[in-house]
């Protein structure tokens, strides 16, 4: 089946858009701001490039909403498992706090 005609984007507007993105990326890691809200503008700032490069760069703007759903699929996994080991990773850094690491020679005989 012949994939209908569309309308070819403007890549230079991407580019500027993910360059800009870029740079907003490396402001927020200098910015003051606790850790927690770094980790979540970081996160949303990469998302959003990954979907402008999904869209446009992948060609997934003008596909079928089928074949977007499958490339959606994947994010949404990995978004699942990474949620559902978090609180095993906290977990072990929380019990590790106040241990110092003692490194000792083994005894001799």
């Amino acid at each position: 089946m012949a994939a209908a005609e569309h309308k070819h984007p403007n890549y230079m507007a991407i580019f500027w858009y993910l360059a800009i993105l870029t740079v907003v990326e490396i402001a927020v890691i200098y910015a003051p701001l606790p850790k927690v809200t770094i980790v979540v503008l970081l996160c949303s700032l990469a998302l959003g490039k990954a979907v402008l490069v999904a869209m446009y760069f992948m060609h997934l703007r003008f596909e079928t909403r089928t074949l977007g759903l499958v490339a959606i699929t994947p994010l949404m996994i990995a978004t699942l498992l990474v949620f559902l080991l978090l609180p095993d990773g906290l977990a072990v850094a929380k019990r590790t706090v106040g241990v110092k690491a003692a490194v000792s020679a083994p005894p001799k005989h």
